[in-house]
């Protein structure tokens, strides 16, 4: 979330420690950014959180009060803010069901030769298809991101645009809109190529992205403080877990069709490699 879709609640001198603070705002799931400010640092919320009541809370916290079981009331009056504040995860999810639709789930050919990262064409049992250089030279470049909106069985759509909005929104709330968007365009492009490069044209999915989303929310908390995702930590070892599982074929064994488990690597490392570049922008 941008500090100016965010409320000011505090403004404190840069040497006061509000480490105390912070942890208990994210205790009560209260999303929040401490930005530094020439000398001061300033505490903001976002506009569906009564910014007055977390003003409370903090002359409480300074007198020494225990707030462990408050609760922070949200305002339904501000949904529209809220709904702004994930346009992009909402965008994301629509168009990922739209494509997925589109193509029949993977059963109307010729339209899903439009969202494939080269055009082919089916003879027999064989899938003929040009180099990716001819195909980008024509000027098909939107091809390099359209794969991750194409699912082909109800599991598979389900699965990745459930992992989008838990921790696509956190991150879009948290980061703001451009970290979502560079980590949906770096993890597609990468782990479009990579899979192609294995498997050719014919793969689809969200998964790329939803590995990439995964490993970063795990590496940015392990590294930032102030402003914290959420996700539980333990899911990076189930993400690890699932990856090493589709590696070995077990998944394909039990009837969850081909796996694209070169993209789920490469958007995983994708992921990881962003953290450092996100956090490096946001300090200017």
């Amino acid at each position: 979330m941008r500090p100016g879709s965010m409320v000011e609640v505090i403004r404190v001198p840069l040497s006061q420690d509000l480490s105390g603070f912070t942890a208990i705002l994210w205790q009560h799931k209260i999303p929040h950014r401490v930005l530094e400010q020439d000398d001061e640092q300033l505490v903001l919320v976002p506009h569906n959180v009564n910014a007055e009541q977390i003003a409370q809370l903090f002359d409480m916290w300074q007198q020494g009060v225990d707030l462990s079981g408050l609760k922070v009331r949200q305002s339904s009056a501000n949904t529209s803010a809220s709904i702004k504040s994930i346009w992009l995860t909402l965008l994301l999810i629509g168009l990922s069901a739209g494509v997925t639709l589109l193509i029949a789930l993977g059963e109307n050919i010729q339209m899903m030769r439009w969202f494939t990262l080269v055009d082919f064409r089916v003879q027999g049992q064989q899938v003929f298809f040009p180099s990716l250089l001819d195909s980008f030279k024509s000027g098909q470049v939107w091809r390099l991101v359209t794969p991750a909106f194409m699912h082909f069985n109800f599991p598979h759509i389900i699965f990745n645009l459930l992992w989008v909005w838990v921790a696509g929104r956190r991150i879009e709330m948290m980061l703001g809109w451009p970290s979502l968007l560079a980590l949906f365009i770096v993890s597609a492009v990468a782990s479009n190529l990579a899979q192609f490069w294995v498997s050719g044209p014919m793969f689809g999915g969200m998964s790329g992205f939803v590995f990439a989303l995964l490993g970063f929310a795990w590496l940015w908390d392990r590294r930032n403080s102030s402003v914290k995702i959420g996700l539980p930590p333990a899911l990076m070892g189930f993400m690890l877990f699932w990856l090493a599982l589709g590696f070995t074929g077990v998944l394909e064994s039990v009837g969850m069709g081909a796996i694209a488990n070169t993209a789920h690597l490469i958007g995983l490392i994708s992921g990881l490699l962003l953290v450092p570049l996100v956090g490096l922008v946001r300090r200017r």
